[in-house]
């Protein structure tokens, strides 16, 4: 599975750099390099690069991790000093679902949500294939950086999220 990663990683770099947008997750667990799907969630990616831009990601935890499926975070209740249920919160608005032919394995990052058209700030980032998953929620980027995915716990923190257009 690593040398899968590895080779679409390689792929994406080399025959579409352009053509991504790609987003670096320092974590307190290591940094994670994302390879943004412009071409199959261009809304939802737009939405994510916005509030990583603005800092909204700075400094909030990954809220829900089950080792086995994914790593979820993105929500303002995670952090520090915050008065809601981590899980509940998001940016004040919702995003609609993009579905499309991508699927959910090991790298996956797709829009976590409440309900169709529910999504606003929070992701998942699969640990391994979630067939169950497709076209259920929006999936818009993947990474090769599993270690580091792996390692995420409850309450990791979320130090930065850098874009790169």
């Amino acid at each position: 599975m690593r040398s899968r990663h590895r080779l679409v990683r390689r792929f994406m770099d080399h025959f579409a750099p352009e053509l991504m947008t790609k987003a670096v997750m320092d974590t307190d667990a290591g940094q994670i390099t994302l390879e943004l799907f412009d071409a199959d969630a261009p809304n939802t990616v737009a939405n994510f690069v916005k509030l990583a831009k603005d800092g909204f990601y700075d400094g909030l935890a990954f809220h829900r991790v089950i080792d086995g499926f994914m790593a979820q975070g993105g929500c303002p209740n995670s952090r520090e000093g915050a008065k809601g249920m981590a899980g509940t919160g998001g940016p004040g608005y919702t995003i609609d679902c993009e579905i499309n032919s991508q699927k959910h394995q090991a790298g996956t990052l797709s829009m976590a949500h409440a309900g169709r058209n529910t999504g606003g700030s929070q992701f998942f980032i699969c640990h391994e294939a979630q067939p169950h998953l497709d076209g259920v929620h929006t999936v818009f980027g993947l990474t090769g950086d599993m270690g580091v995915v792996l390692a995420l716990k409850n309450g990791s923190k979320i130090k930065t999220v850098t874009i790169s257009d």
